[in-house]
């Protein structure tokens, strides 16, 4: 009985040209969640008084909903032009395991008012409590 089928080489070539498709969309996917990844910094939290701000002077309307807004150090001040920008802020790592699993978007309303800034971004102390389980400076995932 002879057997029909497709000849070996265009067997080999479709196996081929699957691993090579299969390449390409592993790669796709890797550069795609790396390009995803923000920069990596320090959060610590900042008590009250919060005014007056080097954004919003004494206004009470410069801070978002919900509280979740930060002073940020000089490396982020950008000049004053970061006033109002947002960054999705997630912590990563820190003693004593101290992250919560989910990220938040803070508001930028001052600059750090220490020199130098213990941390790239100081977070209201909602906002803080809100990536964090204890009152210590962690290693944070940021991006605007």
């Amino acid at each position: 009985m002879i057997k029909v089928g497709k000849p070996k080489g265009q067997q080999v070539m479709r196996t081929r040209a699957m691993s090579a498709t299969f390449l390409v969309m592993y790669c796709v996917l890797l550069f795609d969640v790396v390009g995803v990844l923000g920069d990596v910094g320090t959060a610590a939290s900042y008590d009250p008084p919060y005014l007056p701000t080097r954004c919003g002077g004494y206004s009470e309307d410069q801070f978002p909903p919900g509280d979740l807004f930060a002073a940020v150090s000089d490396g982020l001040w950008d000049n004053g032009a970061s006033c109002g920008r947002k960054y999705r802020v997630r912590c990563i790592s820190g003693p004593k395991r101290p992250c919560k699993v989910r990220s938040i978007v803070v508001q930028v309303v001052d600059l750090c008012s220490h020199d130098p800034c213990p941390a790239t971004l100081q977070l209201s102390n909602k906002a803080f409590t809100a990536i964090s389980k204890i009152d210590a400076k962690v290693n944070v995932e940021y991006a605007q």
